[in-house]
């Protein structure tokens, strides 16, 4: 009888404890199902490093499922308000969708122009419009500039300047 009585205790302990291994398994795979998934969390900020960048050659990274636009501005480029300063060079950096139907423009550094090939709107250096029918300049994203880096995503104070000037679109 006492044998009988172990074994019952030891076949309710040994189900007692795959049922909470069950539970925590299934706990972990809900917080999984709640939490955001990796492609999100990583889209929040993007970090771009200008160490590299040549004047005149656009770069073309990626925020949010977006283009953005880098383009190191050489010393004869008009200086603009949109220009984004970091030590002493100045950059354009944008969204790189025409606000017109938001195709893709192109960049043609012999023109220093950007031409949509949709329905030929073009944008200058500094994203404003040169020929319509975009009707805005292009789309300045949230930024803020950590020594050479410029982090996209989060609102510096270059941006919130740029910004309470209306100068972003």
């Amino acid at each position: 009888m006492a044998v009988e009585k172990e074994r019952r205790d030891f076949l309710g302990m040994a189900l007692g404890g795959f049922t909470a291994l069950g539970a925590v398994a299934a706990l972990g795979a809900a917080k999984r199902t709640w939490d955001p998934l990796p492609s999100v969390k990583a889209a929040g900020f993007t970090t771009i490093d200008l160490t590299e960048m040549q004047p005149n050659q656009l770069a073309v990274e990626k925020w949010r499922g977006k283009p953005i636009f880098v383009l190191k501005k050489t010393k004869d480029m008009k200086e603009d308000p949109r220009d984004v300063v970091v030590g002493s060079d100045r950059y354009f950096v944008a969204i790189g969708l025409c606000t017109h139907l938001g195709c893709i423009p192109a960049y043609y550094p012999d023109k220093l122009k950007f031409i949509c090939a949709c329905h030929g709107g073009q944008f200058d250096t500094s994203g404003r419009v040169l020929k319509t029918p975009p009707p805005s300049p292009l789309v300045i994203p949230p930024f803020k500039i950590e020594g050479t880096k410029i982090v996209l995503g989060e609102e510096g104070p270059e941006y919130k300047e740029m910004k309470s000037k209306n100068l972003i679109a």
